[in-house]
């Protein structure tokens, strides 16, 4: 189920907006103001941001450009909502990097068809960018780790680690290959130091970490 957050001052347009996305089948967060946003936001990225472009504590244009400038905004689906009219203004919030927009007043049939198009769109195209097993999803686009919708912090080489087990989830990854795609070629250390990521990223992934399992002699594999 999408999660779409609706920035909106308008109480009436929000639930609106809110009920119709809803039946819809939409998971739904409402925001009056910014401020309310920006902390919700901090805590989870929604699927898609649909955003009054007047509110009384921010510039809908400003909220835009902060967001795309920002690891987690940066790709976040983003439809405007204005009462402004003019192409100027409509040209002014796709250049700020909205990817579309919506004109008060709107048919919610309207609302609802480019709001699924627009999901459409780019979870096609960030598709090969994120795998998700089980709880743990890896980005590869914001080299973002989260279990449970909470980030994981990860090491350089754990993040590696993680991305090759989960590449090959299902199939036993030897020992051999880790350390080479890992490690590189030239690596000369002893193979316990494998074992130690192993038993760190374990500890870091908490429940999930009991999916990477250890085939005696050959290597890890990842099941969910």
């Amino acid at each position: 189920m999408s999660t779409i957050y609706i920035v909106e001052d308008d109480k009436n347009i929000r639930e609106i907006e809110a009920i119709a996305l809803k039946n819809s089948g939409f998971e739904v967060e409402e925001f009056e103001i910014a401020a309310d946003f920006y902390k919700a936001f901090e805590k989870r990225c929604p699927d898609l941001l649909l955003l009054d472009i007047m509110l009384p504590d921010a510039d809908g244009l400003d909220i835009v450009k902060k967001l795309r400038q920002s690891v987690n905004g940066r790709n976040l689906p983003i439809i405007m909502v204005t009462a402004k009219t003019t192409e100027i203004d409509k040209v002014k919030g796709l250049d700020t990097g909205a990817d579309d927009y919506l004109t008060k007043p709107f048919g919610i049939m309207e609302l609802i068809s480019r709001v699924k198009a627009l999901l459409r769109r780019t979870s096609k195209e960030q598709a090969d960018k994120k795998m998700l097993i089980g709880s743990v999803c890896l980005d590869e686009e914001k080299h973002r780790v989260t279990v449970n919708d909470e980030k994981c912090e990860l090491t350089y080489k754990e993040y590696e680690l993680l991305k090759l087990l989960m590449i090959n989830a299902g199939i036993v990854t030897s020992r051999e290959e880790i350390l080479e795609k890992v490690w590189g070629t030239d690596f000369e250390g002893e193979s316990r130091t494998l074992d130690m990521h192993i038993k760190t990223l374990r500890q870091k992934l908490q429940d999930a970490g009991s999916m990477i399992k250890t085939v005696r002699n050959v290597g890890y594999i990842f099941n969910s």
